[in-house]
């Protein structure tokens, strides 16, 4: 608790596009997010679908233990979470095991499948990407159990690091946009801009920084969006960094739109998303695990294929994976 009290003190960094010396903001944005209660409480009772509960986990994972000179793996977990294989080095984006994505363990959306692996499965872990501080992605619970078990290298974006070392995280490693950080096996990662919002609480709303990332080995790379509306953002980092063979987006939580539209984004937006990377496949996420939002569950599937339909796109160039399943890039065809 002492260290989300702290919060409330401005954070000391540099002024930038997006640090204004107070709170971090959205230069794609000409109003900031700023949903009040009431806000929120609308949202919550607008159309709200119910959604099923205890579902089953069909995927079966292959945890690759060798994938040769240069192929990549990629196991979504779920929600947000998925297991990236490359020779040399394993890592996990925002990780969440926990049954609630809440600041306490008897209230708040509750898991409505279990993760696609058990974390006891995870055969090793050199890293872990956070890419904002909001429960369904910043996992208190699951960080220490990962640094307990594996002690990997956390990666967080700027005002992030602190929370983690109050839970006994050691190892943190803390970026602004668009710096990197070399990781093992060869492996470069950059935080990458994204517009969202950040909070844990009453007092500390954009006092961290949120973020995408991209991943780089050799020829394999791949753009981990983490949570976040649509914005020019995704063309800046191809320009920057070039196609992504993969890219990972958000398709879900996004009804109502009047509320849901600045901080995520709707499946034909992701689409467009996928087209402003030039990304070679991607992976819809942020769906069927918490529902944070009042579209129907299988609502964000249904409306990708629309807009796969619509755009005359490939239905194999933006898919969306089940939990537990496992991808290798390039595919033996290719």
């Amino acid at each position: 608790m002492a260290a989300l009290a702290s919060c409330d003190k401005a954070p000391e960094y540099e002024m930038t596009d997006h640090f204004n010396g107070k709170n971090f903001i959205n230069p794609t944005l000409s109003e900031q997010i700023s949903p009040g209660i009431s806000d929120v409480v609308g949202m919550m009772r607008e159309g709200r679908q119910t959604w099923p509960t205890n579902l089953p986990t069909t995927g079966v994972p292959q945890l690759a233990a060798d994938l040769g000179r240069d192929r990549m793996a990629v196991t979504f977990v779920n929600h947000a979470t998925f297991l990236i294989q490359m020779p040399g080095i394993t890592i996990l984006t925002d990780p969440v095991w926990s049954e609630r994505a809440s600041p306490v363990s008897c209230f708040g959306p509750k898991r409505v499948r279990s993760p696609g692996i058990a974390l006891e499965k995870i055969p090793s872990l050199d890293v872990v990407l956070v890419s904002h501080n909001h429960y369904d992605h910043l996992d208190l619970t699951t960080l220490r159990r990962l640094h307990e078990r594996f002690e990997p290298t956390f990666v967080v974006p700027l005002g992030n690091r602190a929370l983690l070392e109050s839970a006994g995280i050691k190892d943190v490693v803390e970026l602004d946009w668009w710096q990197s950080v070399a990781a093992p096996s060869q492996v470069q990662i950059m935080l990458t801009p994204t517009q969202h919002s950040s909070g844990r609480g009453l007092f500390d709303r954009d006092k961290a920084l949120w973020g995408s990332y991209f991943v780089k080995r050799g020829d394999r790379s791949l753009f981990f969006g983490g949570d976040g509306g649509y914005s020019s953002h995704f063309s800046d980092i191809r320009e920057r960094l070039g196609p992504p063979e993969v890219a990972l987006l958000g398709i879900g939580s996004y009804e109502p739109s009047w509320f849901m539209r600045p901080l995520h984004m709707n499946p034909a937006e992701a689409l467009v998303a996928h087209g402003d990377l030039e990304a070679g496949q991607s992976i819809g996420m942020h769906i069927g695990t918490f529902q944070l939002s009042s579209e129907a569950f299988d609502q964000p599937l249904t409306d990708l294929l629309s807009a796969l339909r619509v755009s005359n796109s490939p239905p194999n160039s933006f898919t969306v994976m089940e939990e537990g399943e496992t991808r290798f890039f390039p595919q033996i065809s290719e």
